[in-house]
């Protein structure tokens, strides 16, 4: 064409004629342009599994514009410039992009008020994290595919944040509910800027937040503080900080505290909580349905704020103990309160959401507010069987010495122990009480375990592993005796008998029957590692060399594994180390053993 245009110009007919031929020349052109649209607009997932298309993209439409700028250069020259040029491709592309960034942002609303109460802080967290996601791929990967000159991550960081902007002023349109207000306040406020999002590390080398626009307007940020007029979250917030208070005060009594119709301690906290709930929670009820819910939603929120109080107060409680156990006098019977409380904040919770809840779906909050109270429990019988082990130390870090050997009372006096703190511990309600006498089985099992890794002793004749052995078997049927009258669980037969079998490893008196008496071990118990091998080799005293790399060779090449184990006893623990001045002395003694 522009051959015959510098021939005759004038001659359209020509022109056209060769026009038509070459049509499918632009047909083709706008296939072409239909695929690149194509991968820009899906960019996001296509440049983690494929960059090198969009890098093909970006090519073309580089191409392209380099073929732009020399058609209309000659254009202004010659006056001719063929059909469909200048293309202008890459102002499209910014354009297509730009689309897929707004299309992520919009198509974070995946649930509505009506389908989940929850729906505007589930709304803002997905945009949250598509946002974050987004951007560091950009940066990590977005950011190659393009030529420098293109400012690819400053152009994407100021597209997403006028996508965001946009959504929230939108949202901040609805008609919010006041807990929806300081939701949306917060996240746009705090949570943007902050290195959850837009402040995040991996971000910061490349932006200055500081510039950022705000996401709100002032006006718009000023009006919907004006809607939210209720108080009631900080009038909470003061009643259940006071009711802490007075019961902490409790907690430092001379005197046991009360208990319920069933025998179990207590004390008045969620008996005073759960009041001012049922009175506002009443108060609410006579204005509207949706502000009912709203209340209750509030107080569960402030519930999970107090119940993480709750929990950090509970752990001072058992560290000032610990700085004198002496004090307080009743600091076991104020920690069973502790954790039976956990179960009366439960049955309270289920007893108001009956009463006030037209919902029946469980809420994030309510998801929170269980797992916080599991944790206090939990913790709560941690600290209770940390006052029995503390207790029981000494006597733990007797057995497996020569003095347990000859005749030590440790093990009796460990059950007696375990069992005086138990009848404390009857009044622990379901199913922390259970759970805590298998925690208890476990940890008496691991600590004994460990004495034996720890090789406090190392048998010297067949007599001495033979008494050993019984010795080990005999207290092995102690504990579970004690823990079977406990209600310790299924598992009582299991943890106890590791410590039999390890027994009958030290019992055997042919060493050449060791592998296989090692194999019956790992057998029953494949989460033993290689280096508990070697240690109850050590202890055991009389496996040569040989026999014991025999042993460890054909362990390692025939280990088993114990993912299926649904109560790992060895997986945690860990056989010391030899260090230098021990090696010296072994030496030094087998030295002089040697000139002796």
């Amino acid at each position: 064409m522009y051959e015959q245009y510098r021939m005759d110009s004038r001659n359209t007919s020509d022109m056209n004629l060769i026009s038509i031929y070459f049509e499918d020349v632009q047909g083709l052109s706008d296939e072409l342009a239909k695929q690149l649209w194509m991968v820009l607009q899906r960019a996001m997932v296509t440049v983690r599994r494929d960059p090198t298309m969009v890098v093909s993209v970006v090519r073309i439409i580089e191409r392209e514009e380099k073929i732009d700028r020399r058609m209309v250069d000659r254009k202004k020259q010659t006056g001719f410039i063929p059909p469909g040029r200048p293309k202008w491709w890459k102002e499209k592309m910014f354009e297509v992009l730009e689309g897929t960034v707004s299309t992520r942002i919009e198509s974070t609303q995946a649930v509505t008020r009506e389908a989940d109460k929850m729906w505007l802080v589930r709304l803002l967290e997905i945009t949250r994290k598509y946002v974050l996601d987004d951007l560091i791929v950009v940066k990590n990967l977005m950011v190659q595919c393009f030529p420098p000159h293109y400012g690819t991550f400053n152009r994407f960081f100021r597209l997403y944040h006028n996508a965001v902007s946009t959504r929230v002023k939108e949202l901040a349109a609805e008609d919010l509910e006041a807990n929806e207000i300081v939701s949306l306040l917060t996240w746009v406020l705090n949570t943007y800027k902050s290195v959850e999002m837009m402040g995040h590390p991996e971000l910061h080398s490349e932006c200055d937040i500081n510039q950022l626009e705000s996401l709100l307007p002032q006006d718009v940020v000023d009006d919907l503080l004006s809607k939210y007029v209720q108080t009631f979250t900080s009038n909470i917030t003061g009643w259940l900080r006071k009711a802490l208070e007075t019961d902490k005060k409790d907690w430092q009594k001379e005197t046991e505290p009360e208990a319920d119709q069933d025998g179990y301690y207590q004390t008045t906290l969620p008996a005073i909580v759960f009041q001012m709930f049922e009175q506002n929670l009443q108060v609410a009820a006579q204005i509207d349905g949706d502000f009912k819910e709203q209340v209750l939603k509030l107080c569960l929120k402030q519930m999970n704020t107090f119940l993480i109080r709750y929990r950090e107060e509970a752990v001072v409680y058992k560290e000032d103990h610990l700085r004198d156990r002496q004090l307080p006098q009743c600091y076991v019977q104020y920690m069973i309160a502790i954790i039976n409380n956990c179960q009366t904040f439960k049955e309270s919770i289920n007893s108001l959401k009956r009463k006030y809840s037209q919902s029946s779906e469980a809420t994030d909050s309510d998801a929170a507010i269980e797992r916080t109270l599991n944790e206090v429990a939990k913790e709560g019988c941690q600290f209770l069987l940390d006052e029995v082990f503390l207790d029981l130390d000494n006597h733990l870090n007797e057995l497996l010495t020569r003095k347990w050997l000859t005749g030590s009372h440790a093990v009796d006096t460990i059950c007696v122990t375990v069992e005086d703190y138990f009848n404390d511990f009857k009044k622990i309600k379901k199913p922390f009480n259970q759970e805590m006498t298998s925690e208890a089985l476990r940890r008496v099992v691991v600590e004994y375990i460990k004495a034996v890794m720890q090789k406090r002793i190392t048998f010297k004749s067949a007599e001495e592993r033979k008494e050993g052995a019984e010795r080990m078997i005999k207290e092995a049927n102690q504990f579970m005796f004690l823990f079977r009258k406990l209600a310790a669980g299924e598992d009582t037969d299991r943890l106890c008998g590791a410590i039999t079998a390890i027994a009958e490893v030290f019992k055997l008196t042919d060493p050449t029957l060791l592998f296989l008496e090692v194999t019956t071990l790992v057998s029953k118990y494949p989460d033993i590692r290689e280096e508990h091998i070697q240690a109850l080799l050590a202890v055991r005293g009389d496996a040569s060399r040989e026999m014991r790399q025999m042993i460890i060779g054909t362990f390692s090449e025939n280990k088993a594994s114990y993912s299926g184990v649904t109560q790992p006893i060895f997986k945690d623990i860990t056989v010391p180390t030899i260090t230098m001045t021990t090696m010296t002395t072994m030496t030094s003694m087998a030295t002089a053993k040697l000139l002796k």
